[in-house]
């Protein structure tokens, strides 16, 4: 019992508090020749077909993503699915409100949110695997 109890404190904390975790370090690749952006743009972030990078905009792909971020699950999508999916500009067709995810005060704050859940979702398994079997 008191490993599962722990366990779920540390997941507890590190869920609660995934905005001061430290970012797990992928491998930023820039391509050349274009100008430093930091804004998601109007086709949003998108995965490789391998899953090990994201198109985060024309200028910046995050590479080297591990394949077990994607066995963390929020329902039926991986954590990082669904930032992929809820952190993208786009336009209500029926009223017409823009929804615009980039944050003028910190340009960098999406980048960050996305290593920051590759970090929680690994950790999150590695507590996860380490629970004793139950009896």
């Amino acid at each position: 019992f008191r490993a599962y109890a722990e366990a779920g404190g540390k997941l507890a904390h590190l869920h609660r508090d995934y905005t001061e975790v430290a970012p797990y370090p992928l491998e930023r690749v820039e391509t050349p020749g274009m100008p430093l952006n930091w804004r998601v743009d109007e086709r949003g972030m998108r995965l490789s077909a391998d899953r090990t990078s994201l198109r985060y905009n024309d200028w910046l792909t995050l590479a080297n993503i591990p394949a077990q971020v994607f066995d963390y699950k929020l329902g039926n999508r991986s954590a990082l699915d669904w930032v992929i999916d809820q952190y993208r500009v786009s336009t209500d067709t029926r009223s017409g409100l823009r929804h615009d995810p980039n944050q003028l005060g910190e340009p960098r704050a999406i980048v960050r949110l996305v290593e920051q859940v590759v970090r929680v979702s690994l950790d999150t398994q590695a507590i996860i695997a380490a629970l004793p079997p139950l009896a």
